[in-house]
């Protein structure tokens, strides 16, 4: 029988409700008793729109972040409810699966050393252990970045952006446990490592069920079979997390468009085949992308080893939805300063894995000085910054 369509809307009115109190500081168990008396049935979809209601009347995703846990509490019941999807081998959705249960293994033997460092006197001991467990612990990168750059694009084009965001930024968080579990380790700190090791451990594993049990079926609910085929054709380049992915899943393949067109491409100066400009541009020694003034990503340099990970999932995607929600702000200044012709560039770099990373973004303009753009330039300059001296052409 089909649901009258405004017992689905009173239905959403009660979760935001419920949730609201919560974030006013209502006791949990409260709101746990007050959801099983209201609404039963709940399914991921309901509670993945009801977040995504929640943002779009003026909650920022951060705050929703911030109780995210206490949600799966209070509707852990009727998610329960929910069967984890089974795919066949290769589809992205049994790829996330297959390294979630491998994440399991490494979770367990993380907090099995948690708990031996908790009362081990001689807790040096274990650090070399620890240090193994913690780089296979990070290894989570891969499957989090495949979310940013490949599922998430596509459920922001069905108008679904609240769970993205709010899972983006539990990345972040977890990002930022394993940069305070890397220096404990260094320095040695046991009690700093144990207290951000808990914590990551929870969070990872919070992150598992909250996959299987919102993200995936509602994933599964929005998109079409082609869609899944996008997702699956950029996975590759980021990579995959413990797994190599199964084969047997074999979508229809999307329509191909037009094939290039082999004639030149007229340049201010000069003239280029497509081929030749795509070689040219993904043998700089930077990584380039492009993003239109509609603030769409149209472009990135498909290089073999690029600083920062891309997929062709972000094509067409707001540059806004391809940073975390706490630096939006901040892309949205340099944004208006560049359309404003305030700014001519905006520069930024950072030191990751060993290695110095310089990255500047110029505003482009064409010949009526009318706003076309942005270029992010990206580039590891260690040995840039230790040249010295000089060599010239002869020196070769």
């Amino acid at each position: 029988m089909r649901e009258n369509p405004g017992e689905k809307k009173q239905r959403q009115e009660i979760l935001k409700k419920i949730i609201m109190d919560l974030h006013r500081g209502q006791n949990v168990e409260k709101a746990r008793e007050e959801f099983q008396k209201l609404v039963k049935n709940v399914n991921a979809q309901e509670i993945s729109e009801m977040e995504q209601a929640l943002i779009e009347e003026g909650l920022p995703p951060e705050e929703i972040q911030e109780l995210c846990d206490v949600h799966v509490q209070v509707f852990k019941d009727s998610l329960e409810q929910e069967r984890a999807p089974e795919e066949v081998p290769g589809h992205p959705v049994h790829t996330f699966m297959q390294e979630n249960r491998e994440i399991e293994k490494v979770l367990k033997r993380w907090k099995a050393l948690l708990d031996e460092l908790a009362v081990k006197k001689e807790k040096a001991e274990l650090k070399e252990e620890l240090k193994k467990q913690f780089d296979l612990l990070r290894e989570v990168e891969k499957h989090y970045l495949r979310k940013e750059n490949q599922l998430f694009p596509f459920l922001e084009q069905k108008g679904v952006k609240g769970p993205s965001q709010v899972m983006w930024g539990i990345h972040d968080e977890i990002r930022d446990k394993f940069r305070v579990i890397k220096k404990a380790l260094e320095k040695s700190d046991y009690g700093e490592l144990e207290k951000a090791g808990r914590e990551t451990f929870q969070q990872m594993a919070d992150m598992i069920y909250k996959e299987e049990k919102i993200l995936f079926p509602m994933a599964l609910e929005k998109l079409e079979e082609k869609e899944w085929a996008r997702v699956r054709e950029g996975e590759e380049e980021i990579g995959f997390a413990f797994i190599t992915p199964g084969n047997q899943w074999r979508p229809e393949k999307p329509a191909e468009g037009e094939k290039t067109s082999p004639e030149m491409v007229e340049l201010s100066r000069g003239f280029l085949t497509p081929e030749q400009l795509d070689m040219m541009i993904k043998n700089l020694p930077v990584d380039i992308t492009f993003v239109d003034e509609n603030d769409e990503v149209c472009f990135y340099s498909a290089k073999e080893e690029r600083v920062f990970p891309r997929s062709p999932g972000i094509i067409g995607r707001k540059v806004q939805d391809c940073h975390p929600p706490d630096s939006v702000d901040i892309v949205e200044k340099i944004l208006q300063e560049f359309r404003a012709g305030t700014k001519d560039r905006a520069e930024f770099w950072i030191q990751m894995g060993g290695k110095f990373i310089f990255i500047q973004y110029f505003p482009l303009f064409n010949q009526e000085r009318e706003y076309r753009g942005v270029i992010e330039v990206t580039q590891e300059v260690d040995r840039i910054r230790g040249l010295e001296g000089e060599k010239r052409l002869l020196d070769w």
